[in-house]
């Protein structure tokens, strides 16, 4: 197996990039393959390390790559004009065979139209989609679309859910996910004309496409262990995301500064240390890698933009699981059946 690593993509790059990639060589059995400017990655690599590349693991390779997709470059123009970018190469290696899994930090709309363009939808699909895993009450939380189609349609959101659905059966081993809606209420009657037009799409066509529906979900009870995933469009999605996040580190940074408060709050917390400890690594967000863009050919991950070296490691396991577990290749057979059943 080869893990495809962009390692010129992400507000860290490339030595956050290079050293989560070090880091989790000897964490998954995958050969892992940073693509981008060759002389800058041994040059890091020997800086961080003290080593040459080939003295860390025989499993660990480059891919040159002479330019970079910059967050601020137009999507489609960078992925047409920048034909050598770490992005472009990393697609067509994926595209041709010469990798398993495509993992990216750089740009969203870019890594989402290369997606499309190069490596290619799955037919049945509309548009692919973030799917980001958060943490929930004793479980986790699909999101799906945690960001890439800021626009979207009733159709768009029944084919979330299915995607969902599916690719929670079959990685995560849920034998009926519970898909809800995001929404400001549990009302049917609720919501802008997108949510309610799509609400009424997922009512009538859920149990036709295996889908077990929940309704409408507020944010306030997405997390409460009893949804397994919950769809919305990507503008949402990724507002969502990012306060849940935002959220997250002000608690944990509250938490430590009223423990850490003067010398008796931390005689006090000593006793705590282990269910504080518990309680962080289950608040982190880190711990859960990036989010694979479900509804194309082959795996391809997104990585969070400002991710450091910790959050790159999870994500290169988290890739090998998403290649193991055949999670795309079962999402194209339950489409093709599907249409074979429509026709």
């Amino acid at each position: 197996m080869k893990i495809l690593l962009d390692a010129m993509g992400g507000d860290n790059a490339p030595d956050a990039n290079i050293k989560g990639a070090v880091n989790a060589i000897n964490k998954v059995k995958a050969e892992v393959v940073l693509v981008g400017k060759e002389e800058i990655i041994r040059n890091k690599i020997k800086e961080f390390f003290g080593k040459e590349m080939e003295e860390i693991s025989d499993r660990l390779k480059i891919k040159n790559a002479t330019e970079t997709i910059e967050m601020e470059d137009q999507p489609t123009v960078a992925i047409r004009h920048k034909k050598d970018s770490s992005m472009v190469v990393g697609f067509r290696m994926l595209k041709e065979g010469e990798g398993d899994v495509f993992i990216s930090a750089g740009n969203s709309g870019a890594l989402l139209t290369g997606a499309t363009l190069i490596v290619g939808r799955i037919k049945g699909i509309d548009r692919p989609a973030l799917a980001g895993i958060l943490p929930a009450y004793k479980s986790q939380l699909l999101l799906i679309d945690a960001g890439s189609n800021t626009n979207c349609k009733p159709i768009n959101l029944l084919q979330f859910a299915q995607m969902s659905s599916i690719y929670l059966k079959n990685t995560y081993g849920i034998k009926a996910p519970a898909i809800g809606l995001l929404n400001i209420g549990t009302e049917e009657t609720k919501g802008n004309d997108l949510v309610k037009e799509s609400y009424k799409l997922l009512k009538e066509n859920s149990e036709k496409l295996g889908i077990n529906f929940v309704g409408n979900v507020e944010g306030r009870d997405a997390f409460s262990g009893k949804i397994d995933a919950i769809v919305t469009d990507g503008f949402t999605g990724n507002v969502f995301l990012k306060t849940t996040e935002g959220v997250g580190k002000f608690v944990k940074r509250t938490l430590t500064e009223s423990l850490t408060h003067n010398l008796l709050t931390k005689i006090l917390a000593v006793p705590s240390l282990p269910a504080i400890k518990r309680f962080s690594k289950e608040m982190d967000y880190k711990s859960y890698g990036g989010a694979l863009f479900l509804g194309v050919k082959k795996p391809v991950v997104k990585a969070h933009g400002s991710s450091d070296a910790l959050l790159f490691e999870y994500t290169i396991i988290q890739a090998e699981k998403f290649v193991k577990n055949k999670a795309v290749e079962k999402m194209i057979e339950e489409f093709e059946k599907q249409r074979k059943e429509e026709i």
